[in-house]
This record gives structure tokens, sequence and C-alpha cells, in this order.
């Protein structure tokens, strides 16, 4: 099993920056691709984006993906949310999620999930 810990969301203003970090335990993280989610208020999960294990291939939903981007430290446990250009919609909470497959993009093909952490832009 892994334990999942997010950490840096907060209240930006649009077209701020925030970095969201997600710190594994429990288990060897490169055994995990690592997913971002978020969800808004009355809304399903909406994928934001996804790392490979060894942090080699990562990609972005289209609705994101030029201002938004994805890292990971196997050595220290971390993947990362880099998002800049913070628009009113981007207003969610941001989970991140592990999975034992090598790629995936919904929410269901993920094993273990943090507590999230919230990410409100006002306009």
């Amino acid at each position: 099993q892994v334990q999942l810990v997010e950490s840096g969301g907060g209240l930006v203003q649009t077209g701020d920056s925030l970095r969201l970090s997600c710190a594994a335990s429990g288990d060897t993280f490169s055994r995990y691709a690592m997913g971002w989610f978020r969800q808004a208020p009355g809304k399903e999960y909406e994928f934001v984006g996804v790392i490979s294990k060894s942090g080699n291939t990562a990609d972005c939903a289209d609705s994101v993906k030029d201002r938004f981007t994805i890292s990971r430290d196997n050595a220290k446990n971390l993947v990362y949310l880099q998002m800049n250009n913070l628009k009113p919609e981007d207003t969610a909470v941001y989970y991140c999620a592990a999975t034992s497959r090598p790629w995936a993009t919904m929410s269901n093909e993920y094993n273990y999930w943090g507590q999230g952490t919230q990410v409100t832009v006002s306009s």
C-alpha cells in the first residue's frame, strides 16, 4: 500500500501560479504511475494529468496542457503539479493518486488517493 498526502493549495488570484506537492510513503514509490485529478463542487472527478513510473513521460488534459506540468522525484517520493496562469475555473479540490498500471487517465484505474488540497482562484 501507499499513503499519499497533498500540500500546496491555497487562495490565489487569476494569473497566479501554484505548485502542489504529493508525498508518498509506505511502498516503493517508483512502482506507481501517479495522477492528478480535481473535483469542483457538484462535479465529478476530472483528470488533470499523469506521469509514468520513471517520470520519463507525462501528460496533462487538453484543458490545462498549456498551463500545468507534472513532475516527480523518485528519490524523495514526491510528485508535483505546477500550475501557471490560474483561472477561476481551476478552482477545485486537487487529488493525487497512485496506480500500479503503467499509465492511466480514468479515476477508477487508480488504487490509492490522497485527501486532497483546495485550490481557489479568485477573479
